[in-house]
């Protein structure tokens, strides 16, 4: 099978592509794309350009903050009145996220979004779905003070932690002179920093293991690509690179989604009448551990969301055979996590 492993491609005008499609109907590749047979790559993992590309393995041993930030991730004392951690909604052995349409905060207030994984959160360009946090140095203080996740401040949790000897001594020993807002983000994103999931089936056959895939799999990928799946989802992360519009053919929220605040996604941010229903595209990796799927959690099942994505965001409706092709590929991206991280 001469299978297309990569397009090489400008990400704006890929972008700019898509957006396009709304207004004429196109159904071609822009000409942007290049198709690289697997032939002439030989699953090079260095090639310049390539869309989607392999992940490296953290360095280890992992240093005192990545050690601190575990402890910090996993602490209630974070929060109001002690009783959930960034843990409670970020199950690490389970997909970086916690399986529930949106999360539950303190006294049991439920949120707007679906927790994104926290697994490869370093490759992100932005974060929380509509990218109101530039950095994850930035967004660990929206759960801290979001009333309906942990309601805290920092001179609560400060407080609380420097009553501990042991958290007292943890903080010295990872090279930190007090305890304050700043050392305890820093260590919460060397932590997060670390949760990188090498190793899929998916990046060994980058690499040039062929046989890390099925033949199903293998269709499954090659219909990734043909049917433009990696116009927005590339890179290492494949995606959590840039923003896009949910329902590019088609409004979704008029015949199937329902309509709230949170699905105005960036629009919430910008009040930029064209950022309505713009959110980050996610990452794809370790999805098939990830449901329920999109912002608000309501879609239950992988197959389910690829239609949904088909139809419209590519304006593409696929076969079941098809569909099973490409959550087959999918679950190829569930790559491997240190057991010291978990």
């Amino acid at each position: 099978m001469n299978l297309p492993t990569t397009f090489q491609f400008n990400r704006t005008i890929s972008t700019f592509f898509l957006s396009a499609c709304l207004l004429t109907g196109c159904a071609e590749e822009p000409s942007g794309f290049q198709r690289i047979d697997l032939s002439a790559s030989e699953g090079s993992s260095t090639s310049q350009g390539l869309a989607i590309e392999p992940i490296e393995a953290p360095a280890k041993p992992f240093g005192a903050d990545v050690a601190l930030g575990k402890t910090l991730f996993h602490d209630p004392r974070l929060s109001a009145d002690n009783s959930i951690s960034c843990a409670s909604c970020h199950v690490i052995k389970d997909g970086g996220d916690d399986g529930r349409r949106v999360s539950i905060g303190i006294e049991g207030r439920t949120g707007e979004h679906n927790a994104p994984t926290v697994l490869n959160s370093g490759y992100n360009f932005a974060q929380f779905w509509d990218g109101r946090a530039a950095t994850l140095f930035e967004q660990v203080d929206g759960p801290v003070h979001n009333h309906l996740e942990m309601a805290a401040n920092w001179d609560l949790i400060v407080k609380r932690l420097q009553t501990d000897k042991v958290i007292v001594e943890e903080f010295s020993n990872a090279g930190f002179s007090k305890i304050s807002e700043r050392s305890i983000k820093a260590a919460i994103v060397a932590y997060e920093r670390a949760l990188v999931t090498p190793n899929s089936r998916f990046d060994l056959f980058l690499t040039g293991n062929t046989d890390a895939l099925t033949a199903e799999e293998q269709e499954g990928y090659a219909a990734f690509m043909d049917m433009g799946c990696v116009s927005c989802h590339q890179g290492k992360n494949v995606g959590g690179n840039l923003f896009q519009k949910f329902g590019i053919y088609e409004n979704y929220y008029l015949t199937e989604g329902t309509p709230t605040q949170a699905t105005y996604g960036r629009f919430n941010v910008t009040g930029l009448e064209e950022d309505r229903y713009v959110f980050k595209v996610p990452s794809l990796r370790n999805v098939a551990q990830t449901a329920p799927y999109f912002h608000d959690g309501s879609v239950k099942t992988l197959k389910e969301a690829v239609r949904i994505m088909s139809e419209y965001q590519l304006g593409t409706p696929v076969s079941d055979d098809k569909l099973d092709r490409l959550v087959a590929f999918l679950h190829t991206l569930t790559g491997e996590l240190p057991e010291e991280l978990i």
